[in-house]
């Protein structure tokens, strides 16, 4: 029961990103008898409140939170309210909320404020993951736990996208994203670090490198988005999303009529043990329309004039069968880099790094170590 409990407490706790920007109460399925414990639970951690109905009344995403909290009765609905606070508090602690610090940082051009968090000794060296654009930081949970054990590990949400203050047409510029990098890391102190840069999150970090290199000291690429890059093929994939990124960001109305078809596509094709977090930007049409905006400028952004001039140490990992990113183009970046290491695995993408693979979290820290002297 107890268990079962503190599984049911992470649960709501990672799907709350999604569940902030869904309409009100989400309506999940499951015993009805199990309505006052849910309640209970989402009070103690400030989360928006559940409304029990059935299955099939469930739309696309409240059927996705739904499998995700798994609600089933034997969770603790008869265990006293005491018992229930206490054990709800204390794997609250375990979570994501008890692992970092979160703070509310401004971006230099005044847009909206956003969530950043940071996690370990801030006296250790840093590690500032640049994750894909309008992901969840919480779906880099793995990553930050690991690094955060012997580096101050730094990272932020997609501004615009994320917090009270989002909403409106943020600046979609990469240049200006990258900005939001350097912010963060002014935030917490941080004057130099090792950009460890996932997908998309590939083009911010270089773009940041390029700006000023003196506060980068070393550089990994993790299955990088670089559907720009002049010569390099593009997946089915990136072509694709190339375009709907186009439409989507012309006006709400485009980004409206496409919604359907972008919630299907990613749907159908990220893990269900992800999906939760994968699909956030997706939740809602107006939320579509900001991330078309941000993430297509990104993957219309041409990395290769920047590549000469950055002579930092770089891991650049991609595999043979990424259908999601291309791997030509993780090749070409490792080929115009002037001190980098391309690493090729036989299976992978973006979205199963966030599994946090004990080899490859290894592989990070030895490299970010090693590009340092340590």
């Amino acid at each position: 029961m107890t268990a079962e409990l503190r599984r049911l407490t992470r649960a709501v706790q990672d799907a709350r990103p999604l569940v902030d920007v869904l309409r009100h109460p989400v309506r999940l399925a499951g015993p009805p008898g199990l309505a006052s414990l849910v309640g209970r639970v989402t009070r103690r951690l400030g989360a928006p409140e559940f409304a029990l109905d059935d299955q099939d009344s469930l739309d696309t995403f409240e059927r996705l939170v739904s499998d995700h909290l798994a609600l089933r009765e034997g969770m603790g609905e008869d265990l006293p309210p005491d018992v229930v606070d206490e054990i709800v508090d204390d794997a609250a602690k375990d979570g994501f909320e008890g692992l970092c610090v979160r703070d509310e940082v401004k971006p230099a051009d005044g847009g909206a404020p956003l969530p950043a968090y940071a996690a370990g000794d801030p006296a250790a060296p840093a590690v500032v993951i640049v994750a894909a654009c309008g992901m969840p930081a919480r779906l880099c949970e793995r990553w930050t736990r690991f690094l955060s054990r012997t580096h101050y590990v730094v990272t932020w949400e997609t501004r615009g996208l994320f917090g009270p203050g989002a909403g409106g047409c943020p600046e979609p510029g990469v240049t200006a994203q990258a900005g939001d990098l350097f912010a963060v890391m002014d935030h917490f102190g941080v004057r130099r670090a090792h950009l460890m840069c996932l997908c998309g999150g590939a083009v911010i970090g270089l773009a940041a490198a390029h700006r000023d290199l003196t506060r980068v000291d070393s550089l990994s690429i993790w299955h990088g988005d670089f559907a720009a890059v002049a010569g390099a093929e593009r997946t089915y994939h990136q072509q694709n999303l190339v375009a709907l990124m186009e439409m989507g960001a012309t006006a709400p109305d485009r980004a409206a009529a496409i919604h359907p078809v972008l919630c299907q596509t990613m749907l159908s094709s990220v893990p269900p043990d992800l999906a939760h977090l994968v699909v956030y930007p997706y939740a809602t049409a107006d939320l579509l329309h900001r991330y078309c905006r941000l993430n297509g400028e990104i993957m219309k952004t041409d990395v290769s004039p920047w590549l000469a001039g950055i002579d930092r140490p770089a891991l650049v990992v991609t595999s043979r069968d990424d259908e999601t990113a291309h791997p030509e183009g993780s090749k070409a970046v490792a080929g115009s880099l002037s001190d980098a290491m391309l690493h090729i695995r036989p299976h992978g993408d973006h979205i199963s790094l966030f599994k946090g693979d004990p080899e490859l979290m290894n592989m990070a820290r030895d490299f970010i170590d090693s590009a340092a002297g340590r």
